[in-house]
């Protein structure tokens, strides 16, 4: 299954150049509906609710697959289905790709405990889009001439 990613593994991001340059067959712009998008101490989380998430859908090459899936589950803190140190779960879920319709993939979502803390007060992301939404990076130091 490809990745729905929405956050810093999205191209231009620090962990795209990082865990995916390179990987990938495909990379489209994709929805998650259903969602909801949270900031976080500097990457978001996504949760089910009741907008959109603003994402991209990654397909690896299919020789890649196995070892990016594993870089993915640790870059998330994913150690198993419902493992209480989970900081996302890895859940499939239909994202929507204007390229290709509606495509089942892999989307990390906050794992429980983490979805209840942001549920009781944390930052919602208006729109569902991280990259929009955080702060501009600072530009790169010009060269002293």
């Amino acid at each position: 299954m490809p990745f729905f990613v929405y956050g810093t593994l999205r191209p231009g991001e620090h962990n795209h150049d990082r865990y995916v340059q390179g990987l990938d067959v495909r990379e489209q712009p994709a929805v998650l509906h259903g969602g909801a998008l949270w900031d976080g101490p500097g990457y978001p989380f996504a949760t089910d609710g009741d907008g959109t998430v603003q994402g991209t859908l990654i397909t690896a090459a299919p020789h890649e697959y196995a070892g990016l899936l594993v870089a993915l589950d640790r870059l998330e803190t994913y150690l198993g289905p419902g493992d209480p140190r989970n900081l996302y779960e890895r859940v499939a879920r239909d994202v929507e790709s204007p390229g290709s319709g509606t495509v089942r993939a892999w989307v990390y979502l906050a794992a429980s405990a983490v979805s209840r803390t942001l549920r009781a007060g944390g930052p919602r992301i208006p729109g569902g889009d991280w990259v929009a939404h955080r702060p501009p990076r600072p530009s790169p130091p010009r060269p002293t001439p």
